[in-house]
């Protein structure tokens, strides 16, 4: 037999192998249960190993949904509706919303429910919905007094317990030997951060109720890690981390607010790539920083203080300022927002890499309008919580 026909006979029966085999990457979810309490009911998704997840409420119908990503459906659960005989819950719906992502849904009814609250467990890995029901309305002269606003996800524990705002850690981004982001012009995204962290300080400072550390007060490296470790030490309630933004397209500008989340806009993962740039961590310890993302309790408090500052900054500049663009709030793998304990955000004041931006940076009254922002979204977040 010719070599070549003997070789070409060996590897045929190898080629669905070499052409078509792709391991399936995706966890199986392989239950979804419920059972109603006399005082709330629970809702459980079993997915057995660590999978990241978003989750938000809707309404016209209302209902809250969970994103679960990497994820598909055992066949069992396929399009499963399971009825539920409550007066505030109606169903709960699991379909596989992408090949890649599995969407769970909670019909209901908010005007009956007064909070949810949403978490997980670990081993087995499990996301948990617990739903609260409205009480009965009592008599108008026993009927406490209405409670402050509740963040977007019900009331977290920061709420449940009514804490409130003491100290304040400000992060002026970069500095010394890192100098971040560097603009067209030379200004460097280290000095503004600076200038403009000084004078939040001295706005917030100027209230007695509060008291205000920065992480850094002149122009020396501190590492990304440390950062969250001085806001610990100081036994900080909230931490706010300022940067100034840079990416290729010189012709976006405006301003943006982060919470740590994960992330799947390809944009937001590049500015935490830059921002992160400086890290000392290894892969090795990747398991383990993304434990401590999804852990994270405080993400609730932390986006509505991102779009408190979010609001009160695009209001401040616009008041003086033309085409001020509002970016949004939105969720990114920051390294400086991991270790904190406490509600954190991270600022992008303006983008350097737009001209027209790197040219308001240079001017002393718009870094003060820029403090001005921030100071009176803290401000508006402490009033949020029943404080101040």
């Amino acid at each position: 037999m010719h070599i070549k026909k003997f070789l070409w006979l060996l590897v045929l029966p190898l080629l669905p192998l070499l052409f078509f085999s792709n391991p399936d990457s995706r966890l199986e979810i392989y239950n979804l249960r419920y059972h109603t309490h006399p005082f709330f009911t629970r809702i459980v998704i079993d997915i057995g190993k660590l999978r990241e997840y978003t989750y938000s409420r809707l309404t016209h119908p209302d209902r809250i949904y969970v994103d679960i990503y990497q994820a598909k459906l055992n066949p069992i659960l396929h399009g499963k509706t399971i009825p539920v005989k409550n007066d505030y819950l109606t169903q709960i719906r699991i379909a596989q919303k992408t090949a890649s992502t599995v969407r769970a849904v909670v019909d209901l009814d908010f005007n009956k429910v007064e909070y949810y609250h949403l978490f997980h467990l670990f081993d087995p890995f499990r996301i948990v919905i617990d739903i609260y029901p409205k009480k009965e309305k009592q008599s108008p002269s026993s009927k406490p007094s209405s409670p402050p606003e509740p963040a977007e996800s019900g009331y977290s524990m920061i709420r449940q317990l009514g804490l409130g705002i003491r100290r304040v850690v400000i992060d002026p981004g970069h500095g010394g030997s890192d100098p971040g982001c560097i603009g067209k012009t030379g200004l460097k995204e280290k000095d503004v951060a600076l200038q403009v962290s000084l004078r939040l300080k001295k706005l917030l400072s100027a209230r007695k109720d509060l008291e205000v550390t920065l992480t850094r007060e002149s122009d020396i490296f501190v590492p990304l890690e440390n950062r969250s470790v001085i806001a610990n030490q100081k036994k900080a309630d909230i931490f706010v981390s300022i940067h100034a933004n840079s990416i290729p397209n010189r012709r976006l500008s405006g301003v943006e607010t982060f919470y740590l989340n994960f992330s799947y806009e390809p944009s937001v993962n590049e500015i935490a790539a830059i921002e992160n740039a400086t890290s000392t961590k290894n892969i090795s310890e990747m398991m383990e920083i993304i434990k401590k993302i999804v852990r994270r309790s405080k993400t609730v408090e932390s986006k509505e203080l991102a779009k408190k500052i979010q609001t009160k900054l695009v209001k401040s500049l616009s008041l003086k300022y033309r085409n001020i663009k509002d970016q949004g709030v939105k969720g990114g793998p920051f390294w400086v927002l991991i270790g904190g304990e406490m509600p954190s955000v991270l600022v992008e004041i303006s983008y350097l890499s737009n001209p027209q931006d790197e040219l308001r940076l240079k001017n002393s009254l718009y870094l003060q309008q820029v403090a001005k922002g921030i100071y009176e979204g803290i401000v508006e977040y402490i009033h949020s919580l029943g404080k101040g």
